[in-house]
C-alpha cells in the first residue's frame, strides 16, 4: 500500500511544521510580532505578559514567562541540537575527519574573528563595560540559515547544504561550549552532579531495548530542573540529553533511534519552543528609546556579524586549501563560500540567548537585542542575493580545485 496515500492530516501538518522554510518562517513571524508589540501604545501589557510567573517556588522554579522560554523551550531546540550532532558525528558529515575538517575549520574561523571585531569595536569605543558580549556574534541560527539557502539557493548543489548544516552544527557546538564555559557565574555541585547521575540513567533508558517515554521524559525534565538548580544554563541538559541518542542501529531496528527521537521532538522545537522563544526574546521596546542605538554594543554586533562571519569563513577556507591538502568537497568553489558566510552571519536564537546571558543592564542588553535583529536581517539579505548571483555563473568541472572533475550533483530544488 502506498505509505504517501495513507498519510493523516496530522503527519502532512508535521511535515510541514518542520520544513526548512516553515521553521524559519514561523521563528521570524513570532519575532516580527514581538517585536511590534513591544513598540506600540499596547507594549506594557506585552511586558506584563512576560514577566507573568509560573512553577513551583519551593524548587527554584517560581520564573516568569520570557525565563521559561529562554531556559525551559530552548532546551528543546537544544535537545534536538544535540541529537544532531550525535547522528553527524557517529555517521553522519562529522565522521570522516578529513571531509569535515574544512567546514569544522571555516566554522571556528567564523566565530574567533567576529569575536575579535566585537572586542575590537568596543574598546575602540571605550565601551570596556561590553566586553562580556564578545561570544554574541559567534553564533549562527541554522534554521533561518537553511531556510534561506533553501527558497534562494536553487540551482546550487546539494553539496552546499551539507556544508552549511555541518558548518553550523559546529558553530552551535562551540556556542554550547562558550555558554557553558563563560556564561556560568557559579556552581552547585551537588545539584550539578545530581544532573549528571540523572542524565546516566537517561542514557541507559535509552538504549534498553524498547525506549519507554513514560520514564525518559520525566528523568529529562529531572536533568534539567536539576541543571537549572546547579548554575550553569538549563539549556545545556538539553544538548547533553540528546547525545545520549544512539546513533546506531540497536535491538535489530531498521534506523538509528536519533532518527525517530529527531522526528519525534522537531516538531515540538520547531512549531513551538523556537517561535514563542523568538516572540519573547524579540521584543525589545525601541520606540522613544534613541539611546538603544547610541550604544557601543550596536555597530560592534553587527559588524561583526555581518562582515565577521564572512571573512572568518572566506579567509580560513581560503589558508586552509592553498596551504594544506584539504580541498572543499565535491562541486563546491571558493566563490560559494561569500553567500555561506551571509548566511552564517544570521546570529537570532543562540545569538539573542548569549545577549540575554551576557549582560545585567537596562541599556546593554535591548541595545544588543536589537543589533542582533538587524544584523541577521542585513545578513539574511545579503545571503539571499549572493545566492541567486553565485546561481547564475557559469560552474566549471572542478569547483573544487583538487584536479579531479566533479561528478554530476542533484541541485536544491528545481
Amino acid at each position: 500500500m502506498n505509505n504517501n496515500a495513507i498519510r493523516s492530516p496530522f503527519t502532512r501538518f508535521i511535515s510541514w511544521v518542520t520544513g526548512d522554510v516553515t521553521s524559519g518562517a514561523l521563528m521570524i513571524g513570532a519575532a516580527v510580532i514581538g517585536l511590534l508589540w513591544a513598540n506600540t501604545p499596547w507594549r506594557d501589557t506585552y511586558a506584563s505578559i512576560s514577566a507573568i510567573t509560573i512553577g513551583p517556588e519551593s524548587l527554584g522554579l517560581h520564573l516568569s514567562l520570557g525565563t521559561w522560554a529562554a531556559d525551559g523551550l530552548l532546551a528543546i531546540f537544544f535537545f534536538v541540537v544535540g541529537v544532531e550532532l550525535k547522528q553527524e558525528i557517529v555517521a553522519g558529515s562529522l565522521r570522516n575527519p578529513r571531509e569535515a575538517a574544512v567546514p569544522v575549520l571555516a566554522a571556528v574561523g567564523g566565530m574567533i574573528v567576529p569575536a575579535l571585531i566585537f572586542v575590537g569595536m568596543v574598546l575602540v569605543q571605550g565601551a570596556p563595560e561590553a566586553l562580556h558580549g564578545w561570544a554574541i556574534p559567534t553564533a549562527t541560527d541554522i534554521a533561518f540559515a537553511v531556510a534561506v539557502l533553501a527558497i534562494f539557493g536553487r540551482g546550487l548543489p546539494v553539496a552546499l547544504r551539507i556544508f552549511l548544516l555541518t558548518l553550523a552544527v559546529v558553530d552551535d557546538l562551540l556556542a554550547i561550549i562558550v555558554i557553558a564555559v563563560f556564561y556560568t557565574s557559579s556552581i552547585n555541585a551537588l545539584a550539578l552532579a545530581g544532573a549528571l547521575l540523572v542524565v546516566v540513567v537517561f542514557a541507559f533508558a535509552a538504549r534498553a531495548k524498547r525506549m519507554r517515554w513514560w520514564l525518559m521524559v520525566p528523568l529529562a525534565l529531572v536533568a534539567w530542573g536539576l541543571m537549572h538548580e546547579s548554575g550553569v544554563h538549563a539549556t545545556i541538559a538539553g544538548v547533553v540529553l540528546g547525545f545520549c541518542i544512539p546513533a546506531k542501529k540497536l535491538h535489530g531496528e531498521a534506523s538509528a533511534r536519533t532518527h525517530r527521537v529527531a522526528d519525534i521532538v522537531s516538531p515540538v522545537s520547531a512549531g513551538f519552543a523556537l517561535p514563542v522563544f523568538a516572540f519573547f526574546a524579540a521584543g525589545v521596546t525601541v520606540i522613544g528609546g534613541g539611546d538603544v542605538f547610541a550604544q557601543p554594543v550596536v555597530p560592534a554586533i553587527v559588524l561583526a556579524l555581518v562582515a565577521g562571519k564572512v571573512l572568518g569563513v572566506l579567509g580560513v577556507t581560503a589558508l586552509v586549501t592553498k596551504l594544506t591538502p584539504l580541498r572543499l568537497p565535491d562541486g563546491i568553489g571558493t566563490r560559494d563560500l561569500l553567500p555561506i558566510g551571509f548566511l552564517t552571519g544570521i546570529g537570532f536564537t543562540v545569538a539573542l540567548l548569549i545577549a540575554e546571558l551576557s549582560f545585567d543592564d537596562a541599556q546593554l542588553t535591548p541595545a544588543a537585542k536589537v543589533a542582533v535583529l538587524l544584523a541577521s536581517l542585513i545578513a539574511a539579505v545579503l545571503g539571499a542575493i549572493s545566492l541567486r548571483w553565485d546561481a547564475r555563473k557559469l560552474r566549471h568541472r572542478d569547483m573544487n580545485n583538487d584536479g579531479v572533475p566533479d561528478s554530476p550533483s542533484a541541485k536544491i530544488g528545481d
